[in-house]
């Protein structure tokens, strides 16, 4: 009966209340936008990352390692791209 309980889904779903309630605390608190804007960055990084390995299943293939590279490249583009954008926009270097 134990190994029918998916005790790994229940602790992450626990986790992910948690790092909801501690981003809720950004906003109930009303922190400096620095510490909340830190502390909203880290959450979300890691319930995405919590996410992928818990609920999508991403390292349970033999291709773990083709996903895993293909999730680095879409986060090296996307932060390519964010930090372009700020580049050419706001911080006027173009």
């Amino acid at each position: 009966m134990k190994e029918l309980f998916p005790l790994k889904q229940v602790k992450g779903f626990a986790f992910s209340m948690i790092l909801t309630g501690i981003a809720l605390v950004v906003y109930f608190f009303n922190l400096s936008f620095a510490v909340g804007m830190t502390i909203l960055l880290v959450t979300a990084f890691l319930q995405a990352s919590l996410q992928l390995v818990v609920f999508m299943h991403a390292g349970e293939t033999r291709e773990k390692g083709a996903i895993y590279t293909n999730i680095f490249y879409a986060l090296s583009i996307a932060l390519v791209t964010v930090f372009g954008t700020l580049l050419c926009m706001v911080w006027g270097y173009a």
